[in-house]
């Protein structure tokens, strides 16, 4: 059996040991603003419910272990004590994992997502319309759980307002499981769906993605594509050149023959054949060639 002692193993070891070993674990979708206004959304996997009278959340913006620096979702707790919990499931997984991207402060993680901003009733952070299930909630208290890069900090949030699709509901009222659709966080790349098991999702690129809200309008207003479709093709650091686009035109006889069809959505759902087998870069190249 393998052991190990925490205090004399790497903080990345750790982690990577604890997120694998633990889990399936729910997504907390947190969506906050700061001390001026300014949207932030980010997930957190290091999260549960805790009490039901009254009703507790309670998640856990980590340290950054690379350089001990704090994610903007804690700074905004902390300045405004206010949050939106909104659920993941399968239809918005990869615009989630999208999301995580550690973009600048003051870049609107809902344009660069793609998700849909909607007022709250009781606070100021935007709920996300996507999700199937939305809470507001009051931060009641914040514990910090070490200084050192990987450390956590529990946030504990009230419960004031729950936002649920009727889409979701069975005849009696309650949420269908079915239906919901969860998605939940295991280790490294690796999701688990609650009705149909294990998958994965690619982590966002380290060198920023160019985010939904730089794909165009002939994309992302086609009804070929999805949200996970759009997720994908916004985890990319640059769109391919003409000339990587051509090459790509002449070497696959495939694409040629949807090319000189002039068929547009015959075009998107050539691309989204490649989306669905994890090419991303020649999906792009399918799109941005020229019939």
């Amino acid at each position: 059996m393998l052991t190990i002692d925490p205090k004399e193993t790497t903080t990345a070891v750790v982690q990577g040991y604890l997120q694998s070993a633990i889990g399936p674990r729910p997504i907390a979708f947190a969506s906050t603003v700061d001390a001026e206004g300014k949207p932030n959304l980010s997930p957190f996997s290091f999260f549960n419910v805790f009490s039901a009278n009254p009703p507790v959340l309670i998640f856990s913006p980590a340290r950054r272990v690379r350089d001990n620096s704090v994610k903007h979702t804690l700074l905004n707790c902390e300045a405004t004590k206010e949050v939106v919990i909104n659920v993941v499931n399968y239809d918005m997984v990869h615009q989630t994992s999208l999301s995580s991207t550690e973009y600048a402060e003051g870049v609107n993680e809902f344009l660069k997502a793609g998700f849909t901003p909607v007022a709250s009733e009781n606070i100021k952070p935007l709920r996300v319309a996507e999700s199937p299930v939305q809470f507001e909630c009051k931060v009641t208290q914040i514990i910090s759980l070490g200084s050192e890069g990987g450390a956590g900090n529990l946030i504990l949030c009230e419960v004031v307002k729950i936002h649920i699709h009727e889409s979701i509901l069975d005849e009696s009222g309650a949420i269908d499981q079915h239906k919901i659709d969860l998605v939940s966080r295991m280790g490294a790349n690796w999701y688990s769906r609650s009705n149909q098991g294990l998958f994965e999702v690619p982590k966002p690129l380290t060198t920023l993605g160019i985010g939904v809200d730089s794909i165009p309008k002939f994309v992302t207003e086609s009804g070929v594509f999805d949200g996970n479709d759009l997720g994908k093709l916004g985890n990319v650091e640059a769109l391919p050149t003409k000339e990587e686009v051509s090459i790509f035109v002449k070497e696959n006889f495939a694409v040629k023959g949807v090319l000189s069809a002039d068929d547009v959505e015959k075009k998107h759902r050539e691309a989204k054949k490649y989306l669905d087998n994890g090419d991303v870069v020649s999906a792009w190249k399918v799109l941005l060639a020229k019939n």
